[in-house]
């Protein structure tokens, strides 16, 4: 039986990188960006879209699911960073980081959802950092919108239980991605350094973490959040 994955935020970075990890792997993949494809594939389907838009979002889960018949795993990936100290951070900013952040994974995690639970099966995991954990100065926005996302997270693995759907996240440290290539390297350096592993996040560290709370036998594994880097709450 083909397995289908649906993730967020494929057109470049980690997203892309798992998109076509999967589909090495022989998984159909479902993705999306606000950007064109940048995958050709004959398992892949992508939609452009706004992950915060929900009518864009129930029509693409809902195509999903018409051509492939079944959604095993969601990775909410999408998102976007913003490092200002909070007096200077504009509404807009706030505003943007949370509908991506935050609305984008909770309306795929409640459509998706939907699909699992009439299959009994399902995968979800979203995406924290460690800011949220370190309480990072000029992170608030953005790591306030994660820690939404890791209460989430935890109260939905409760309520989909039942189902046999298990929700979890992951946190990763920096990776060398257009996702910090605003951020003064000094920042960076002095967050790297209060991790017990000092050195930068890597595609097989976050895809080892996923390739775990994904797996079959990880079905009593949920409302887990996994930082990288020995960081802690």
């Amino acid at each position: 039986m083909d397995r289908v994955i649906i993730i967020t935020g494929t057109s470049k970075g980690i997203g892309r990188d798992l998109a076509e990890y999967y589909l090495r792997l022989g998984w159909r993949v479902a993705g999306c960006s606000r950007k064109e494809q940048t995958i050709e594939h004959d398992n892949y389907r992508h939609f452009e879209l706004d992950v915060s838009e929900e009518r864009s979002v129930v029509k693409m889960v809902r195509a999903v699911k018409k051509e492939f018949g079944r959604i095993d795993v969601l990775l909410n990936n999408a998102g976007i960073a913003s490092m200002n100290h909070f007096l200077t951070t504009s509404l807009g900013t706030v505003e943007s980081i949370f509908n991506t952040n935050f609305l984008g994974t909770f309306l795929f995690s409640r459509e998706v959802s939907k699909v699992m639970m009439r299959q009994k099966f399902g995968r979800v995991v979203n995406y924290t950092t460690v800011a949220a954990a370190l309480r990072l100065e000029g992170e608030a926005i953005y790591a306030a919108s994660k820690g939404a996302i890791e209460n989430f997270t935890q109260t939905i693995a409760k309520e989909l239980a039942p189902y046999n759907i298990t929700v979890n996240a992951i946190g990763p440290t920096p990776v060398e991605t257009d996702l910090i290539k605003a951020v003064p390297k000094e920042k960076i350096v002095a967050l790297l350094e209060k991790q017990a592993i000092q050195r930068f996040g890597t595609f097989e560290d976050i895809k080892n973490v996923i390739d775990f709370f994904i797996d079959a036998k990880s079905d009593f594994i949920t409302g887990q959040v996994i930082y990288l880097g020995g960081v802690h709450n």
